[in-house]
């Protein structure tokens, strides 16, 4: 029942931005960490930026102080700001949540379907 509905991919050029959304809904009883995946043809699923409930954020090497992740609790929402992009940011991102549906269920991680992000001049 729970879903992750993933917005905002697309074409940009170089040192161009883009901007993630990614909304959890459904029967959510609390909503932990949430965070941003991408993987290109041939390699693993990589973390680029996670954020907890609190407001905590990690991001990988890779984009540091390019790229933004933050949340909105009030929607359930978490979005990845991505700056100054590069041809090696092209990939599909997927958005992650880590969730109890009940206030007795076991923590479950719940991913969105993916979105392309193409960087090309």
């Amino acid at each position: 029942q729970v879903q992750l509905v993933e917005s905002g991919g697309g074409l940009v050029q170089p040192g161009g931005s883009l901007r993630l959304s990614c909304a959890a809904s459904g029967s959510i009883y609390r909503l932990n960490a949430m965070g941003w995946y991408r993987q290109v043809p041939g390699k693993q699923r990589e973390l680029v930026a996670a954020i907890t409930s609190g407001g905590r954020t990690n991001y990988s090497d890779s984009v540091k102080g390019r790229f933004t992740i933050s949340r909105d609790n009030a929607k359930n929402t978490v979005y990845l700001q991505m700056n100054s992009l590069k041809f090696e940011d092209t990939a599909v991102y997927y958005c992650n949540a880590d969730l109890y549906r009940t206030q007795w269920s076991a923590l479950r991680s719940y991913w969105g379907q993916g979105t392309q992000v193409t960087v090309s001049s």
